[in-house]
């Protein structure tokens, strides 16, 4: 089971989005996950009543959870996905694995705004990087095949504003918390580059659970930084695991609620139980989470 899951924010149309995704990633799937209560909603969510509260689609075996929910957040460049096209993954051929990149960028634009043209770069020989219709962004990035193979879809963190330049004790701080965690790769700014100081983060990628993630600090200044729109949704096996990542990561208390937090640099947890969907369907339970900050399981 996939422990740690990005989770994106939709406004009203996560179904919608869960489509597209499918539609533009051959082989994915979605899934109606869990549905929001018939009655009992508070008045904020009333008209959500039956309606699906999230959607999980299915990229190469990498699962994400679409929130349907409102206007309230919306994803930004501040964490992304990379998609890593590595001949290693077309059997070897690296002009199938162009073919598709250059496919799914096509779809991915539809609608979408561009933030780094698709060409050739100093790191990649065919790359780009595009916030699509719904405000998502992926970086598309034809790899080559020295050296540890990378899966398909890592989530990427950039830090800028007022966590520029901390990539590194981010990394470090994941790391010491996890379990199956190491640092990959770390390759550092070797002169002031924009709001970037020497030895800051130019790339990492480091793995949580056996998951991979990159992170890097961002070279150019940023007015976007982490927010709930995206999050990254930590199943515990437990209410011991919650306690000690809830104690370990929460840094914002007004930012706690209904097992959602933020840490240190602004980045949004959910810390919930791996049987959440188990648990809501108890009589009442929507309405209990809704008034808590930390999960309680019992009380649920």
């Amino acid at each position: 089971m996939q422990k740690i899951v990005p989770n994106i924010w939709f406004n009203r149309n996560a179904a919608e989005a869960a489509a597209f995704y499918t539609a533009a990633f051959p082989g994915s799937t979605s899934t109606v996950t869990a549905r929001y209560p018939d009655e009992g909603l508070p008045g904020f969510q009333s008209e959500f009543a039956g309606a699906e509260l999230t959607v999980d689609v299915e990229i190469d075996g990498y699962r994400l959870s679409l929130i349907n929910a409102g206007p309230e957040f919306t994803p930004n460049p501040s964490v992304s996905f990379m998609l890593n096209f590595d001949p290693l993954l077309f059997r070897g051929d690296a002009d199938a694995a162009r073919a598709r990149l250059d496919e799914l960028w096509g779809s991915l634009t539809q609608g979408g705004t561009v933030m780094m043209e698709l060409g050739d770069y100093p790191y990649s020989p065919r790359y780009g990087w595009v916030q699509d219709r719904y405000g998502v962004s992926w970086q598309l990035m034809l790899s080559d095949s020295d050296g540890d193979p990378r899966p398909f879809l890592m989530p990427s963190l950039l830090f800028g504003g007022a966590a520029q330049n901390r990539a590194r004790e981010a990394v470090e701080l994941y790391t010491s918390l996890f379990e199956r965690s190491r640092v990959g790769t770390m390759v550092e700014y070797t002169e002031q580059t924009g709001p970037a100081t020497p030895g800051a983060v130019m790339f990492s990628d480091f793995q949580l659970e056996g998951q991979w993630f990159t992170a890097m600090d961002s070279g150019v200044p940023q007015e976007d930084s982490f927010t709930c729109g995206v999050s990254l949704e930590v199943r515990c096996r437990d209410q011991a695991e919650i306690d000690r990542l809830w104690d370990a990561l929460s840094a914002v208390p007004e930012a706690e609620q209904c097992g959602w937090l933020a840490d240190r640099f602004g980045l949004s947890w959910q810390i919930v139980p791996e049987n959440m969907g188990e648990l809501m369907r108890h009589p009442g339970a929507y309405a209990r989470m809704l008034e808590m900050h930390k999960l309680v399981i019992a009380e649920l």
